[in-house]
């Protein structure tokens, strides 16, 4: 009997190799951004692409806020087109950071996106940097 897993067999090492390799030219992970900031090797822009107010309630340290919908040329004109900018949202839930990316890559920056996102940076115990104190229950929407 064969399992689950193996019902559709892996791809052969050379594809799986070519395959894995590309998705780390996508993206980048919570704990290697935390890593390069802990070193000081800080030689990309973090971008926190929701809404100002999830912002001010919370984000990765060292980030900048522009939601999703503000990427624009006009906005980022003080970048060099060499900028690599890492992008983030609230979490696996969130697709604002793929449409971020897209805009990003469409104007002609290099970009990856943080897998996980907020709720990623907390997963890994992670604190975040809070702009504004408000209130536990106040709902916030992502607005990427």
């Amino acid at each position: 009997m064969t399992s689950l897993v193996r019902e559709i067999p892996a791809a052969p090492s050379a594809i799986a190799l070519m395959h894995f390799s590309n998705r780390l030219t996508f993206e980048t992970d919570c704990s290697d951004v935390f890593a390069s900031q802990q070193a000081g090797e800080v030689d990309f822009v973090l971008v926190d692409v929701r809404g100002p107010l999830a912002f001010e309630r919370g984000h990765v340290p060292g980030a900048i806020n522009i939601a999703g919908r503000l990427l624009t040329a006009e906005r980022l004109a003080d970048y060099p087109k060499s900028t690599l900018f890492v992008v983030y949202c609230a979490g696996p839930h969130c697709n604002g950071v793929h449409k971020a990316a897209v805009k990003l890559a469409a104007l002609g920056y290099p970009v990856k996106e943080m897998i996980g996102g907020v709720t990623g940076w907390l997963d890994e115990g992670l604190a975040l940097s809070v702009a504004v104190q408000r209130l536990a229950t106040e709902a916030v929407k992502c607005e990427c």
